[in-house]
């Protein structure tokens, strides 16, 4: 891969990803891209060759990437991108904006993103995947969006264009989301941030929040999402028909399902991304061989192995 275009920000060949990724696996990119700011990511991405690939990268936290790397120009977005706004009732982070960081922001100003409190992630890794938690979605408060599109124009998405969809959003190939705007509702600012502790002591409890994971390994079946409430049904829940088919522990080479919480894929020191993504697949056919049910994968798995 020659001939890239000129940068003002941090361009690198050959950068290993598994440093940049929770579960600290996976093989290099071509190319890292960080760029300096937005006018920087437009130039770049109208002036790469369009034949080459393109993956945006948040901050690795729902992400395997595979052992072969990626023959690709990642673009991760940091410093310049993280930006948090609160202005007339709406709030606009950057998508390098860390989720937990927007919701205590929001909740400072009596707005309620609490649900993004407990969830992994950056924001525009929230919007891609219309993260969600406690029956709250990004989709639920969600305004709009800007992107640089493959082409370098920046175009504003609304909901409408990202067909949101349980775990997943109909954003354009290439594209790099660069902000996001939502319209919460209001909240005493004590109140949410008492929620807010509430729910990460409840995460803290119930998952294994001292591993090295990447959040929930599996779609919960049929798109049911958990609720919080006492009353919530758990008949289909993947850490319920994985803990049925007896894979809650099990393990391969370097990686098992956590003892804690039979939905968290864990690297226990040593997993190879192969570990890693094969016990995933182990899990998988183990339970539709006892229930008929077909787990769908919610970590992204990426690259050649």
């Amino acid at each position: 891969m020659t001939d890239l275009p000129v940068v003002r920000g941090k361009l690198t060949a050959q950068r290993s990803l598994s440093d940049l990724t929770w579960l600290r696996v996976g093989g290099p990119a071509d190319f890292l891209f960080q760029p300096a700011d937005v006018d920087d990511l437009q130039d770049f991405l109208r002036d790469l060759g369009q034949a080459i690939d393109v993956f945006a990268m948040g901050v690795g936290s729902n992400l395997i990437v595979r052992d072969g790397g990626l023959r690709a120009v990642v673009i991760r977005l940091g410093r310049g991108f993280n930006s948090i706004v609160i202005d007339r009732g709406e709030v606009t982070a950057g998508a390098a904006a860390l989720g937990a960081h927007v919701a205590r922001k929001a909740a400072d100003a009596g707005l309620d993103l609490t649900f993004l409190r407990t969830i992994p992630g950056s924001i525009g890794g929230a919007v891609r995947m219309n993260a969600g938690c406690y029956g709250t979605y990004t989709a639920d408060h969600f305004v709009r969006a800007q992107a640089v599109t493959r082409q370098g124009e920046l175009i504003t998405l609304t909901a409408d264009d990202l067909e949101f969809q349980y775990r997943q959003t109909e954003l354009p190939d290439g594209a790099v989301i660069i902000n996001a705007t939502f319209a919460p509702p209001t909240g005493d600012p004590d109140a949410l941030h008492a929620r807010m502790e509430q729910q990460l002591a409840k995460r803290d409890a119930t998952q294994p929040t001292k591993d090295r994971s990447a959040g929930s390994t599996f779609r919960n079946p049929a798109g049911f999402s958990s609720t919080g409430r006492a009353d919530d049904v758990h008949d289909l829940k993947a850490w319920k028909v994985i803990q049925d088919a007896g894979m809650k522990g099990a393990r391969r080479g370097g990686a098992q399902m956590s003892p804690k919480h039979a939905n968290f894929l864990i690297n226990t020191g040593n997993a190879t991304a192969a570990d890693l993504e094969g016990l995933g697949e182990d899990v998988r056919k183990k339970v539709y061989d006892s229930s008929g049910i077909t787990l769908q994968w919610e970590i992204m798995r990426i690259g050649e192995k």
